[in-house]
């Protein structure tokens, strides 16, 4: 608890006190909005607001999961963990191209529709394949290739379609993978389209993967103070703690921003942001199970 407590503490203050020193330094390179003159007027106070501004997030998170884990003696960092800020850090990058080429060609246009996705689809793929490596001593790997509400559901499972022909079974989970990606990744994307509603709308989300993280931890199959014969009344959820203290990192990370980003903003997350956070969202309804709940926690 002492761990996702600080973790999400030392990334609310990284964010709040140092985004104003990202904004004067985005404006000195010029890294502003671009607003359509064919747009509607009221959006034009926005143009030369710095953008980009997901960069700080990301920064913010890895400081405040970090620097938990060193204080607690490596406390939180897993696989799971890592396969998280992965995400985070990849769907971000293809945010940082298109944003980048917005800045750059002065134009609301930055990457074409195909050329985003196949970004996305790297990451997720990659980030799928990944996600099915690392067994624990029991076997279970953070991700598995049933689709789940609350837990992996067996009838499910995707590789149940490939008896003999195990790609099969490998390809449609990546399938699964990449539409849950494609899906969150654009959905927070679309939702930033005022100050702050991105954000908060998103805090909202990954907190309430704090508290599945820390549920799932205490009711673990795998806790060797419980002994639950029925699998229903335990989930088998890899790292569930270390899970729980990489969303409060995030969330953390969010409100520290969220002050500097409600109306009017004095920056903006930008693709960078938007991209990151659906891809960190995503990873973490795959990686704790609850991957159709992902319709109700980001229902928005």
């Amino acid at each position: 608890m002492g761990t996702l407590l600080t973790a999400g503490g030392l990334a609310l203050a990284f964010s709040l006190f140092l985004t104003p020193l990202f904004v004067r330094l985005f404006k000195r390179l010029e890294l502003g909005q671009f607003i359509r003159d064919d747009g509607p007027k009221s959006h034009h106070t926005k143009r030369g607001t710095p953008s980009m501004g997901g960069i700080v997030i990301v920064l913010a998170t890895l400081f405040g999961f970090f620097v938990s884990a060193i204080v607690s003696g490596g406390e939180g960092i897993s696989a799971s963990a890592l396969l998280v800020l992965f995400m985070l850090i990849g769907m971000a990058c293809v945010g940082f191209v298109d944003d980048f080429l917005k800045v750059h060609h002065k134009r609301s246009l930055g990457l074409g529709g195909w050329a985003k996705i196949a970004g996305q689809t790297l990451v997720a793929s990659v980030f799928g394949l990944l996600a099915i490596q690392f067994p624990t001593a029991s076997g279970h790997t953070p991700a598995s290739t049933a689709i789940s509400l609350f837990r992996d559901i067996p009838a499910l499972d995707l590789a149940l379609i490939a008896t003999g022909v195990p790609a099969v079974g490998i390809i449609a989970y990546l399938i699964w993978i990449n539409f849950l990606a494609t899906a969150t990744t654009n959905g927070v994307n679309l939702a930033d389209g005022l100050d702050g509603l991105a954000t908060g709308a998103t805090v909202l989300a990954v907190g309430s993967y704090v508290l599945i993280g820390f549920w799932q931890f205490n009711q673990s199959c795998f806790r060797p103070s419980l002994s639950f014969e029925d699998v229903d009344k335990c989930y088998t959820t890899n790292d569930p703690l270390s899970l729980a203290i990489v969303a409060a990192a995030i969330c953390g990370a969010l409100i520290g921003f969220l002050w500097w980003n409600t109306s009017p903003a004095k920056i903006i997350m930008g693709d960078t942001g938007s991209l990151g956070l659906g891809g960190a969202l995503c990873a973490l309804a795959i990686l704790t199970r609850t991957e159709l709940l992902l319709v109700l926690i980001g229902g928005l």
